[in-house]
């Protein structure tokens, strides 16, 4: 089938490429095109997603990463005068699956055709993508889109995702090249055509098939792994949704498990399900003790990680052979996942090792170390949870005295301290971790100096750095300042505001700080934020021992 581009179609692939959804593809997303095609107000794509009431404001705020990018950075293709063929390098997996989608939908349609801005609409709308089913959410209606195009062309029985031999893969279809071996291989897709004895003028045989591995072995074992994959992912993200309650996690497992569907688009389902042969699987009879038992949800959950990167894997590898577009992509999301691995891990110390932690105390060294060693005395018999010594004024010698003092007073009772941004001194001083802030170390580089098992604390400001932080690995988050702080000046104050978006969203241990005491800790406690981290109100109280045993019984009788 010959396809051309209409100017309107041309005009929004145009826009599109001048948004980011800022993945580090450098591919043209869906999500942009949703921009591209409302750019175009008049086309009839424009008016179907208005009278939706889908607007460029409704689609930033679906994906908030979107932004615009600078003209020198847009590629050479973008611009338009581009031949349709010279795009299709530059489209994203899903963005592909979508014109597949819509060229299986105008399969039946006289030729040649034009692929109007609506069939472009049709295909975002009938993949099976995070775009797809979004736009399905927002009532776009796709029977109703398919019935009004075929109503332009007068037919009236056309299956509109039916799988097609005549159909060319997504780079034919912009090209209007029909298949052959000058064509570039779109990997999987080409599976079913290499298959089929009716599709004239086959391309060459697959690197597997001149190993004498046949093409439908490749399809049925990339069937295989993209089936385990999906699995051990919906386990992951069950155990972050049930387990965890961390609608953060949540979010980026969910993410994740929609890019892997997209990079799976250009494996067609229907061909997958022929040659799915479960009963005669080899595999499916081989087993060992260690699969059938799970001791705990840790142990599932890591267990599925392990699974899901294998399985990312071996669908990488073979995506090499005739797709190495796909196989790229593949290979991000493998990294994603080992990223994803290390928040969970540092959630899961976090729970076993700060989750019973209610009161962090900030204190200086004192005048004199006899002075120090008095506070922190009075403090640890109090059975204040976490100490953390914060002096800017101390050498650091005098410093690292103080800190060793603070190991010998509490390394046999249940406080544990650690040192502000300076983990060279909390190793040395044997400290149970260090606290850095967003102008100091990054918890990276904190957590190279002072190894796996001490605590990595962070300060932050704003509900991105708080999901950053997660996926930094953090053990636990200082969040605020909630009220104006007498020991630090902040530019910005993000009040109570971002305890409530840390507490619903993140179930990192977070500690809310700043200008917080008996007055007003009932307002912190409000917010979801169930720890506090304080100073002054400790400290400078008569006796800081009673200020900090009052603090704890608010603070214990809020959790129960």
């Amino acid at each position: 089938m010959d396809m051309e581009l209409t100017a309107a179609t041309r005009r929004a692939l145009h826009e599109g490429f001048r948004w980011s959804i800022g993945r580090g593809t450098g591919l043209l997303e869906a999500p942009a095109v949703l921009l591209g095609l409302l750019a175009e107000p008049e086309c009839k794509a424009a008016r179907v997603l208005a009278a939706c009431q889908i607007d460029g404001a409704e689609v930033r705020r679906r994906w908030p990463a979107l932004h615009e990018v600078e003209i020198a950075a847009l590629p050479v293709c973008a611009g338009r005068d581009w031949e349709p063929g010279d795009v299709a390098a530059h489209l994203s997996p899903e963005l592909l699956a979508s014109l597949s989608a819509a060229g299986q939908s105008l399969a039946d349609l006289p030729s040649p055709l034009s692929l109007a801005t609506e069939h472009l609409l049709l295909g975002l709308a009938s993949a099976d993508h995070e775009v797809s089913a979004w736009l399905r959410e927002k009532k776009v209606d796709v029977q109703a889109l398919r019935a009004e195009i075929l109503r332009q062309y007068g037919v009236s029985d056309s299956a509109l995702l039916a799988v097609d031999d005549r159909l060319p893969p997504p780079e034919n279809f912009l090209a209007g090249q029909p298949p052959g071996p000058a064509v570039t291989e779109t990997g999987p897709e080409q599976l079913r055509r290499w298959s089929s004895p009716a599709t004239p003028n086959p391309p060459r045989e697959p690197a597997g098939a001149d190993a004498g591995c046949p093409a439908e072995t490749i399809l049925r074992l990339l069937d295989a792994s993209a089936n385990r994959g999906r699995e051990a992912l919906r386990v992951v993200e069950d155990y972050a949704r049930f387990v965890l309650d961390d609608a953060h996690l949540t979010g980026c497992l969910k993410v994740l498990r929609h890019d892997l569907t997209a990079a799976l688009a250009c494996l067609p389902v229907l061909d997958r399900l022929a040659m799915r042969d479960t009963r005669f699987d080899v595999g499916t009879k081989l087993t060992t003790a260690a699969e059938t038992t799970r001791s705990s949800p840790e142990d599932v959950l890591n267990a599925n990680f392990t699974r899901l990167q294998e399985s990312l894997r071996s669908l990488e590898e073979f995506s090499k052979i005739d797709n190495p577009s796909t196989a790229r992509v593949l290979e991000r999301l493998r990294y994603e996942s080992y990223s994803l691995q290390k928040a969970f891990s540092a959630a899961q110390r976090a729970v076993r090792r700060v989750s019973d932690a209610r009161l962090y105390v900030l204190i200086d060294g004192g005048p004199n170390a006899e002075t120090f060693e008095r506070l922190v005395s009075s403090l640890v018999e109090a059975e204040v949870d976490l100490l953390q010594l914060r002096d800017k004024r101390l050498a650091d010698r005098q410093l690292l005295d103080r800190a060793r003092r603070l190991h010998r007073l509490t390394r046999t009772t249940k406080t544990r301290f650690l040192v502000n941004d300076r983990p060279d001194l909390a190793v040395l001083s044997q400290a149970d971790g260090v606290h850095v802030g967003q102008a100091e170390l990054t918890v990276h580089d904190a957590r190279r100096l002072v190894g796996p098992r001490r605590l990595v604390g962070v300060s932050t400001h704003s509900i991105e750095q708080a999901r950053q932080a997660v996926l930094d690995g953090a053990d636990y988050l200082g969040v605020g300042p909630v009220f104006p702080s007498r020991t630090k000046d902040f530019e910005n104050f993000p009040s109570l505001e971002l305890a409530r978006q840390v507490a619903a969203e993140i179930r990192l241990p977070a500690f809310a700080i700043g200008g917080i005491d008996e007055t007003n800790i009932d307002e912190v406690l409000g917010t979801g934020i169930s720890r506090v981290a304080v100073s002054g109100a400790v400290v400078n109280a008569a006796s800081p021992a009673a200020a900090a045993r009052a603090l704890l019984r608010v603070l214990r009788a809020a959790r129960r």
